[in-house]
């Protein structure tokens, strides 16, 4: 299965996620920038006639911080983004158990049945995680593909899951270690040339090279990257994904070999490991604000 094969309440999730992720860095990035232009106004000065230029450039950086502030503070993008991504989550969780006989929905439950208990588990959900959100597909949540996978043999069921599910997901969890990795290596190494070159310019001033204050402009750089390092989490979220696909190297194992009867609680083992990694990235997850 493919995510297009996921219930449409999913796709509504998931959209709100990417939407509250984007809006979020994108403000966040405003008020950091806003501030570091706001110090270089505050530190340099050019008039023409009666109007010190960099004063107004300090004035703009202070008015781009605060409507950022602003916009943070009263549409709180970082919460749509936390809890539209648990609801996508825990929907394509419940999405993969139905599809291939999981616990609640083995494959000796009457398709009817496990229909209409799907659509109760989806609705448990949204109202758990979903209070300020809009949802546009709330109804008859179950697709052709997951009732056609469903229905059939436990071999093509595992191997649908072992592939599409657990190796796709471990491959994500790698890829995103790494990235995360380089990331972290590439900004540290930017915060570390920043304050090298603050202490040249502040020793600069110290014995009297020049007068402006550039030291403070570079410190404000450096506290700008510090903040945003804090905000991803590069170094944080490269040692979660980490151990999420060596736990799936594990997981993978297990369900290659197990018996029919013991398939319904492996899937459910199987899927509260995702459960437990996105809880633990939700936790984690700094205030924009």
């Amino acid at each position: 299965m493919i995510e297009a094969d996921f219930p449409g309440v999913f796709h509504d999730a998931d959209k709100i996620a990417v939407r509250g992720q984007r809006q979020t860095f994108v403000l966040s990035k405003l008020r950091l920038v806003s501030a570091v232009i706001a110090a270089l106004g505050g530190a340099l000065s050019w008039k023409l006639g009666r109007i010190d230029v960099w004063a107004l450039v300090a004035l703009f950086g202070f008015l781009a911080a605060l409507f950022a502030e602003i916009m943070l503070w009263t549409q709180r993008p970082e919460r749509d983004w936390t809890a539209g991504r648990m609801i996508a989550e825990d929907i394509k969780s419940l999405a993969w158990r139905f599809s291939v006989g999981g616990h609640p929905f083995p494959s000796t439950m009457p398709l009817p049945d496990a229909r209409k208990l799907f659509q109760q588990r989806v609705n448990e959900v949204v109202a758990r995680d979903g209070a300020g959100l809009t949802f546009h597909n709330v109804s008859r949540q179950t697709t052709v593909p997951m009732a056609e996978l469903r229905s059939k043999p436990l071999d093509e069921r595992r191997q649908t899951y072992l592939v599409e599910r657990i190796t796709n997901q471990q491959e994500y969890y790698s890829a995103s270690a790494s990235l995360h990795q380089q990331r972290a290596y590439r900004l540290r190494v930017l915060l570390v040339a920043g304050e090298l070159l603050a202490v040249v310019l502040a020793a600069g001033r110290g014995f009297g090279v020049w007068d402006d204050d550039i030291s403070g402009i570079m410190a404000a750089v450096v506290a700008s990257g510090a903040a945003w390092l804090g905000l991803r989490q590069y170094e944080k979220l490269r040692l979660t994904y980490s151990i999420a696909a060596n736990n799936l190297a594990y997981v993978s194992d297990q369900l290659a070999d197990v018996a029919e009867d013991e398939w319904e609680n492996s899937v459910m083992d199987a899927e509260e490991s995702f459960r437990k990694e996105n809880t633990t990235w939700m936790a984690g997850q700094p205030s924009a604000t």
